[in-house]
């Protein structure tokens, strides 16, 4: 099963259908970045922290990583910085071309995975910014050692990404405020359908997500090549169940440090 296929079209399905994740920032929110007021999240709640990025963006070079939608691109391009925003989506970067035409920002934005970055030279970007969206990717590795590839010697790599305790309960259950445990971590929204239910699943235009290990997550960045300088964590804002229990995203800064 093609999962970068899948997720795709799910994604542009979630554009058609409004979901929060799609919804690009307004003309306000560009206006206050013009004048230096600005903030973006990589998780879902609490921003991230100013002194994570440089004093000025001006002529940074950005590249927003899974992160179509219109949102983080469009506030960093009016905030100054040179932003690039890939993304699987068609429907999610038409979002950031709509905030860059209709506020008359600059950015640029291309269509592929971000498992392949093949398309930007090495060292490339002074900053790139990751919000939670590796979970659509089997083998995270790949994320993480494209996105130091591209990244420039002592450049900032921010990323949002999901806590895996959030995937061992039943999700349908969680919603109903009952923490029952169903899933292994590692593993997939797919490991415990039957091949009925996959197909089922597919037609229905899920996202294919899998359950990667916080090893996975955090180890895998310092493989690498990037050291890890800050870390935070958020909740759902009390949406969740969970949230009375523990906060299920987790955001870090990586530097990228060449011996």
């Amino acid at each position: 099963m093609d999962a970068i296929k899948q997720n795709s079209l799910a994604w542009d399905k979630k554009v058609e259908s409004e979901s929060v994740y799609t919804k690009a920032v307004s003309r306000e929110i560009i206006e206050k970045s013009k004048a230096g007021e600005w903030e973006i999240t990589v998780t879902t709640e609490k921003p991230v922290p100013r002194n994570w990025f440089p004093e000025s963006l001006a002529g940074l070079k950005v590249l927003c990583l899974a992160s179509g939608g219109g949102q983080q691109g469009p506030v960093l391009a009016a905030a100054g910085a040179d932003v690039t925003v890939v993304d699987i989506s068609k429907k999610q970067l038409e979002q950031d071309e709509f905030v860059a035409n209709r506020d008359g920002l600059q950015l640029s934005t291309l269509q592929c995975s971000m498992t392949d970055l093949s398309a930007f030279s090495d060292e490339e970007f002074d900053l790139i910014v990751h919000p939670v969206s590796n979970v659509f990717v089997e083998d995270i590795s790949k994320v993480w050692k494209e996105a130091s590839r591209v990244l420039k010697n002592k450049g900032t790599l921010i990323s949002g990404f999901t806590n895996p305790l959030l995937f061992i309960f039943d999700d349908e259950e969680d919603m109903k405020g009952n923490l029952v445990v169903k899933n292994k971590i590692p593993g997939s929204s797919l490991a415990n359908l039957t091949d009925y239910e996959k197909e089922k699943y597919i037609e229905s235009h899920n996202t294919i997500e899998f359950f990667h290990t916080l090893e996975d997550q955090i180890q895998g960045q310092i493989d690498a090549g990037l050291v890890i300088a800050g870390l935070y964590e958020d909740d759902f804002g009390g949406r969740r169940p969970l949230d009375e229990f523990i906060k299920c995203f987790v955001a870090t800064k990586a530097v990228k440090i060449k011996l």
